[in-house]
């Protein structure tokens, strides 16, 4: 799904198309493969695309299908949680046939390839601190309203003063912290490493290292930290709440619009599952 924050339609065939090698570049570029996990990784990538786009994008087209005539109508922060929900329960079964393939070869892993992750996490956190830490809070603030027009654009199209208004508010009141969000991220990336070390010393066999990729992933998802938990539950209250306000900022047209602009995403999917002739 992240592809749908392309512009254009044809930017996602294009991408979707070439998206087996710009996984592995993007997956290659955190692990750094070595030796025969080369060739390994590849196939695995190849064959997961081969199922997501036959199995799951028509279900995300059908998604797709169904939000069409909700984005014409006003919406309430209780149904978009509720649209977030049922999105993300969509991209399940996704995640857990790459855990399926990923435990292949993690057996594989050493450690050049733990001081690779290392630097690369090191890379994104500083990435995260220029683009998201400003030292400068009004800095900070305009950047975020920067990037939350851009996505409210993306959908809806140009806005006037009072829309931009309604989202630099929206940004300036939200109880997103990006230092809590730093921290949290840091603590993952411990886990990562220390749950994927565990395995190799371990010699763990294929159903213990899928069982500890998927707890690991609940982790990701479910911190087990109370504190943040709980921060995040309010975020994601806050920013349903944020969502369904601009939307029902917009006018008749922006709507329309929207919609259009997911019809086009809609059909690009479909056109991508559709069968190859041979």
């Amino acid at each position: 799904m992240a592809v749908l924050g392309l512009s254009g339609c044809s930017s996602i065939r294009l991408t979707y198309a070439n998206g087996a090698t710009l996984a592995w570049w993007w997956i290659d570029g955190y692990v750094d493969f070595s030796g025969e996990s080369v060739p390994r990784a590849k196939a695995a990538i190849d064959r997961w695309f081969d199922w997501h786009r036959s199995t799951q994008l028509p279900e995300y087209a059908a998604l797709l299908a169904q939000a069409q005539p909700m984005v014409l109508e006003p919406i309430t922060p209780q149904a978009m949680c509720r649209w977030n929900d049922h999105v993300r329960e969509r991209l399940d079964p996704a995640i857990d046939r790459a855990l399926v393939a990923a435990a292949d070869l993690v057996p594989a892993l050493g450690e050049a390839q733990w001081r690779h992750i290392e630097r690369t996490f090191e890379k994104k956190n500083d990435e995260m601190r220029r683009d998201y830490l400003q030292p400068d809070r009004d800095d900070r603030l305009k950047a975020s309203v920067k990037r939350a027009m851009e996505r409210v654009e993306m959908l809806y199209g140009s806005v006037g003063e009072a829309q931009r208004k309604v989202v630099a508010d929206g940004v300036a009141a939200s109880p997103f912290d990006p230092e809590a969000w730093l921290a949290e991220r840091q603590r993952r990336q411990k886990d990562v490493l220390q749950t994927l070390r565990r395995l190799a010393a371990e010699r763990a066999g294929k159903d213990a290292i899928v069982a500890a990729l998927r707890a690991l992933v609940d982790r990701q998802e479910r911190s087990p930290d109370p504190g943040y938990r709980s921060y995040q539950a309010r975020l994601t209250d806050y920013n349903c709440a944020f969502a369904a306000r601009i939307h029902n900022a917009t006018t008749p047209a922006q709507k329309q619009a929207a919609r259009e602009r997911l019809k086009g995403w809609e059909e690009d999917l479909r056109a991508l599952a559709a069968p190859t002739s041979s």
